[in-house]
């Protein structure tokens, strides 16, 4: 009998070594892979102890240590798979107390991917919990500290574990999503992490005594430490864990102080927030704290004292917080307040009346809607096949507060008529009312935005829609089923990639000519969102002092009411101006169609690529001569054109910025999905290449992801970058950002 024919009595693989030498010859030839397989099962069954020779296999071998499928990772879900139709092979007792003494010192080294199927095989959960406590802690005191987090969150160690000794080198290794891993599971660990670094935040408490004992901690980023990024993540992990933010009231104060600085910037500098507005969330803000109301006092000290005496007395502070005989002049200061205030709230009008958007319907074609028979006159208007309907919402700042915003006032705008919706008298009224009646309001609402036929605007639809689903839980879904909707956010960004100054007539121009005024430019920069594309495409921005209005506060003031209406009124205004003209703004008809809901390129029949649309080596499709025959991107200079490169860009970032682009890059140990979020949040470009940029580009919107040739010089991509997004580059722009690289 030859040695083919008797290999299932006495396999060559008896020897892991020698089965390791087979196996790893057959994993060079990828033609081999299927008879790998066969060889591998085959020769677990010829070992004497599958459980040792799998771990002689990997003490003898590194390629598993690194990143990615490797002949070691192949070989252990290999031997998974095979323990599970052979039951009887795992050990148990001494043997297996050996067994698991060798694969700890093998857990230390190995990738992420390893560790669950080595865990399982060697049923670790059952090993002796002070044996597994003190090799983390082995781990720990060598300076692995996110090895040593990993295996304790796969061991579930945590509970027998100090959180704070834990936590605090991964935090200072910027290694936040390991430690939120840390806690995930376990309620009062979450808690206490919260309060320790509350307790950091403590006024007083200095953080260099804090980190000194980790100064020599390897990738250690002192500057991700400090009393604001603490904050951001406190807020962060208090949101995620659903956790009350009464527990951290060191944040919870900073928090606040800083929104009675901003409150005081917008009312006092910046001069766009009424008198009302302002007093109703001071109070708000301050509440009863003593430290809160008495830091208010000291800023209106500086600019106002008159208003510092009135709020000083309004919440019973002591006089000598005042200037001496400040408080005797407080009635008099008090009437000429009121005289300056009542005359510049005339003036104020006059020029808002002037310079902003005015409403073009009558107050009467306003209707502000609380119960349910109310709002049927509401239905009947919109859910009209092909209605075109203007929809925002508004809800209380929440001025950086745990939690989604909840929708306090839904505004929909049909022609000559705007509908405000009090949504929480309406969710009220409905949850009284009984199940049946509860699903009315989401029901309608569905409706309207699932209905293709008709047209829905809005400007930042989801964040929109993200609010209402975290209004009425019944909508949670409502992002899924959307047909019709018409987001001018997208135009807008259209319009600023389109470049060029705009006059107050909707019409581009070059430059800014010396004949334009200060106070145009004034009200150009000022401008921004909603009321700068108002600004753009109907001639005069909207007057945002309501913008942040407590709009949860019963009844709404009139000034509320007309703003709201604007709001919603304008998007039917501009749509209606940009479908009219659309070139005159400098958008394609192309563009507009799409928007209207015509289709300008039909859809091909099977997902297949022609000529002109082969891949390039980088993995980006190139549209060839596609791209010849539509209309290239318009220009835009350096400063205007804003990147975020992915970890093995640096070159090209810092040549980019030579050039006056503004760059952000990633650190060298940053997931690649991080420059997606950078790009959503700022608005970026990422710039990627290889693999990366499969995952990349479906997450940010179309165009907003561009693969470069790594094999290329930086000098050579740059010019690729720049020649594809249309950038021009002049003198002044070179060396124009001579700081260095920020970093994410």
């Amino acid at each position: 009998m030859n040695q083919d024919s008797d290999s299932s009595d006495q396999p060559t693989g008896q020897d892991p070594l020698l089965l390791l030498k087979t196996l790893q010859l057959l994993w060079t030839k990828q033609e081999q892979r299927k008879q790998l397989k066969e060889e591998v099962r085959r020769g677990f069954a010829g070992l004497e102890d599958p459980l040792a020779g799998l771990l002689a296999m990997l003490e003898n071998s590194s390629d598993w240590k690194g990143k990615g499928h490797s002949l070691g990772y192949y070989i252990t879900t290999e031997l998974q798979l095979w323990i599970k139709e052979h039951p009887a092979v795992p050990q148990s007792g001494i043997q297996l107390k050996k067994l698991q003494a060798r694969v700890l010192r093998i857990l230390s080294q190995c990738p992420a991917n390893l560790l669950d199927p080595l865990i399982s095989i060697y049923q670790l959960h059952t090993a002796d919990r002070n044996y597994l406590l003190e090799h983390v802690s082995h781990l720990y005191l060598k300076g692995d500290y996110k090895e040593a987090a990993i295996l304790s969150i796969k061991l579930k160690l945590q509970p027998d574990q100090d959180v704070e000794k834990m936590c605090i080198p991964l935090l200072l290794q910027d290694k936040v999503n390991v430690v939120e891993d840390y806690v995930g599971e376990y309620p009062e660990l979450q808690s206490k992490l919260l309060q320790i670094l509350d307790s950091w935040c403590e006024p007083g408490v200095n953080i260099r005594d804090i980190t000194r004992p980790y100064q020599g901690l390897s990738r250690y980023k002192p500057e991700k430490f400090n009393h604001r990024t603490l904050s951001k993540l406190v807020f962060r992990l208090l949101d995620r864990f659903h956790v009350d933010p009464a527990l951290c009231p060191n944040v919870v104060n900073q928090r606040h102080l800083r929104t009675l600085n901003y409150l005081f910037y917008k009312r006092f500098v910046e001069k766009t927030m009424t008198e009302e507005n302002w007093a109703d969330h001071v109070q708000s803000t301050a509440g009863d704290s003593r430290c809160l109301q008495g830091h208010l006092v000291q800023l209106l000290l500086r600019h106002c004292p008159g208003r510092a005496a009135r709020w000083a007395r309004h919440w019973g502070l002591p006089m000598d917080v005042l200037p001496p005989g400040l408080a005797e002049e407080l009635p008099e200061l008090h009437t000429q307040q009121r005289v300056e205030e009542a005359t510049k709230a005339d003036n104020y009008e006059d020029s808002k009346k002037k310079d902003c958007y005015q409403l073009p319907i009558s107050r009467e074609n306003i209707h502000f809607l609380q119960t349910w028979e109310e709002t049927l006159q509401c239905w009947e208007k919109v859910l009209q096949p092909g209605q075109v309907v203007g929809v925002d919402m508004e809800w209380k700042p929440s001025f950086g507060m745990v939690g989604k915003p909840r929708v306090a006032l839904l505004q929909m705008a049909v022609k000559d008529e705007v509908f405000l919706l009090d949504l929480p008298r309406l969710l009220e009224q409905a949850e009284l009312e009984g199940e049946k009646e509860k699903e009315k309001l989401p029901q309608f609402i569905q409706m309207l935005y699932s209905d293709a036929a008709i047209t829905k605007l809005g400007y930042g639809m989801s964040g929109d829609l993200s609010s209402l689903a975290a209004t009425c839980s019944a909508l949670k879904d409502i992002e899924k089923q959307l047909h019709g909707v018409v987001d001018l956010l997208t135009v807008d960004k259209q319009l600023q990639k389109g470049c060029g100054e705009w006059r107050k007539d909707g019409r581009k121009v070059d430059g800014l000519s010396p004949e334009h005024s200060h106070e145009e430019r004034g009200v150009r920069q000022r401008e921004k969102g909603l009321s700068l594309l108002v600004h753009h495409v109907l001639g005069k921005p909207l007057d945002k002092t309501e913008q942040l209005s407590n709009w949860e506060k019963r009844p709404l003031r009139e000034e509320q009411i007309l703003y709201a209406a604007s709001d919603a009124y304008c998007l039917l205004e501009i749509y209606e101006r940009l479908c009219r003209d659309p070139e005159s703004f400098g958008l394609s008809s192309d563009l507009m169609e799409s928007l209207v809901g015509k289709r300008s390129i039909k859809p091909r029949a099977k997902k297949q690529l022609n000529k002109q649309e082969a891949l390039s080596p980088s993995g980006q499709q190139c549209q060839g001569s596609q791209m010849e025959t539509s209309r290239a991107p318009a220009p835009v200079s350096p400063r205007e054109f804003s990147v975020v490169c992915d970890n093995m860009l640096q070159g090209l970032g810092r040549y980019l910025r030579c050039l006056g682009v503004d760059v952000r890059m990633l650190d060298n140990e940053d997931d690649h999905r991080k420059a997606a979020e950078i790009a959503r949040q700022e608005g970026r470009v990422i710039l990627t290449s290889g693999l990366p940029y499969q995952t990349l580009q479906s997450q940010v919107g179309e165009g907003r992801c561009f693969s470069v040739n790594c094999s290329e010089k930086a000098k050579e991509q740059a010019l690729q970058v720049l020649k594809h997004f249309n950038v021009q580059v002049s003198l002044s722009d070179i060396f124009s950002r001579c700081q260095p690289l920020a970093k994410p």
